[in-house]
């Protein structure tokens, strides 16, 4: 994950998303609060510059950042 726009935590909670995780299991897996994942679904979608976390995901997948 060389030159990422995603930080390691970022990929690892959107990685999850793709698992079709909710907020909550995500915090619960990563051990951190639903506010924290949140919060970085958010500084994704601003890095983006994209609306909501489902166009994030697309957005990513089109980028390679993440994959199915």
């Amino acid at each position: 994950m060389n030159s990422s726009i995603l930080t390691e935590r970022e990929y690892e909670v959107f990685s999850l998303l793709l698992k079709n995780k909710t907020t909550t299991d995500i915090a619960i897996i990563l051990s951190i609060s639903e506010k924290t994942v949140r919060n970085h679904i958010s500084n994704v979608i601003q890095k983006l510059g994209v609306k909501n976390r489902a166009s994030a995901v697309v957005e990513l997948l089109k980028l390679k950042e993440i994959s199915l």
